[in-house]
């Protein structure tokens, strides 16, 4: 069985940590998820306040960043599936 995967090493130092894909891949993901879920909380959001995510935007904001973050984190989303 062959392996097609090639790793880049891990960055060193914090400053090539955060100028690396393996930090603003996922980063990006949570921001544009979190203000995705809050969008949904505005404009499609429970006003009788019994809907668990979408009553509060702050839940909505954290449940929309973990969708952003599993979306670009998934097995599927780098073609292993």
């Amino acid at each position: 069985m062959e392996n097609n995967c090639s790793a880049s090493p891990k960055p060193k130092t914090a400053k090539e940590f955060f100028r690396s894909r393996n930090f603003w891949k996922p980063f990006t993901a949570i921001v544009i998820g979190g203000v995705a879920g809050f969008l949904y909380y505005h404009f499609v959001g429970c006003t009788s306040g019994t809907c668990a995510i979408t009553s509060n935007p702050y839940m909505s904001i954290i449940m929309g960043g973990f969708m952003g973050y599993f979306v670009v984190n998934s097995p599927c989303a780098s073609g292993k599936c």
